[in-house]
């Protein structure tokens, strides 16, 4: 995996987590590339914006003293979440071609699950319509998939929900978060 140069500010809690016995503040990011959601520790005095794109990379890091780590699930705050779904929906409209991508290369996990079938909403006869017709002819667009395959749930939402489950919750399998 690629190191991350740059994050996006989901919260900043000036005084750490309200639980928590330390008051050290901290900011809760996402990694532009790799969607990793990661704990940051701001210079002293420094203060971060929600939705600020800050520096995260090797080197010297204005804002940033260290990374802390990974964001545990248990970890994300209200706030987190609506501004991760806010940026996963951006993410998703601005690299349609990646995930669209995702449709015309997907296989099978074994010989009872395919990776379509991850997706929320798309069960067996919805695996079944987008692999054959992906094998007239790749598809280009979302619009293209929701077109030729009947019934089709609009793909870049159901993207935004399966990227969502796979940072929010526990998966047995992940398709686009390392």
């Amino acid at each position: 995996m690629a190191r991350e140069d740059y994050a996006i500010v989901l919260d900043f809690l000036p005084c750490g987590f309200p639980l928590d016995n330390k008051r050290t503040p901290l900011a809760i990011v996402i990694g532009e590339k790799g969607l990793v959601l990661l704990q940051i520790i701001p210079r002293r005095g420094e203060k971060f914006d929600i939705n600020e794109r800050i520096y995260i990379g090797d080197g010297k890091r204005d804002k940033v003293q260290y990374i802390l780590g990974r964001c545990p699930r248990e970890k994300l705050t209200d706030t987190t979440k609506l501004n991760l779904e806010d940026f996963i929906k951006k993410c998703v409209g601005e690299d349609e071609e990646r995930f669209v991508k995702f449709f015309n290369k997907a296989q099978a996990i074994n010989t009872r699950l395919h990776q379509l079938e991850l997706l929320p909403g798309l069960g067996k006869k919805h695996t079944m319509a987008v692999l054959e017709a992906r094998e007239e002819e790749l598809f280009q667009s979302f619009d293209d998939i929701k077109q030729r395959v009947v019934n089709m749930p609009s793909p870049d939402k159901i993207i935004t929900k399966r990227i969502m489950e796979e940072l929010c919750d526990i998966q047995r399998h992940s398709l686009f978060v390392i």
